[in-house]
């Protein structure tokens, strides 16, 4: 409903948002991770979990993604209860997250990270992505271990230092202490929803960017 509102005020501004939105959804060239994730136990699956504003379009973005077997929308980064009408006040320490789960012999966490930062959203905004602001849409990496860790900040100063991006990256890195999995009708949110102007404006240009710049790694 919150972003309902967003869409129907942005839309009587003369397709400003979609303006906006179109260049904030270009995607980045970059680098491949210096330090990435040696696969160690191929038969067990890894977790990763990652904050890049809405979380409706994050999801969409890594639920293509070859070596990706699930996706969960949800709320990492604060403490005490989490539900989407406290979490969209601002003050709750929580941001609107993905779980992704991934098979570690198909796809490394570096090359996860390399996708997050080029396609799923821009790291350079603080607190905002698109028409949502506040700090449960800031950028943010939620680590669950040493490594993930150490390879996730290694790749943020390496993308600063390479002056990737024109500013400097937003992007946190924090530890995880827990994940609460959003409600039901968040999950696989674009695909129940792909006509929705907030998903045309805001999503499916990510999902049309990570088709271009990592087609080996695009899965329908």
């Amino acid at each position: 409903m919150l972003k309902s509102l967003v869409i129907s005020s942005a839309l009587l501004l003369g397709g400003t948002m979609l303006a906006c939105n179109r260049a904030a959804a270009s995607a980045v060239a970059i680098p491949d991770p210096a330090l990435d994730e040696p696969i160690r136990n191929t038969s067990q699956k890894q977790t990763i979990v990652l904050a890049g504003g809405c979380f409706w379009g994050v999801e969409a973005v890594f639920e293509h993604i070859k070596g990706v077997t699930d996706v969960r929308s949800g709320y990492a980064g604060g403490k005490g209860s989490a539900s989407y009408e406290e979490v969209s006040t601002g003050y709750t320490g929580y941001a609107e997250s993905v779980q992704i789960t991934y098979d570690p012999s198909k796809i490394t966490y570096g090359k996860l990270l390399k996708v997050f930062f080029a396609v799923a959203h821009d790291p350079t905004e603080v607190n905002r992505q698109g028409p949502d602001t506040g700090t449960q849409y800031r950028s943010a990496i939620f680590y669950a271990t040493d490594e993930q860790k150490g390879i996730a900040q290694a790749y943020i100063d390496q993308l600063n230092k390479a002056k990737v991006f024109p500013r400097p990256l937003a992007t946190q890195l924090s530890a995880l202490d827990s994940f609460h999995e959003a409600e039901s009708y968040h999950q696989n949110y674009l695909a129940n929803h792909p006509n929705e102007p907030y998903i045309v404006y805001n999503d499916l240009p990510k999902l049309e960017n990570l088709r271009k710049e990592f087609p080996e790694l695009y899965k329908d």
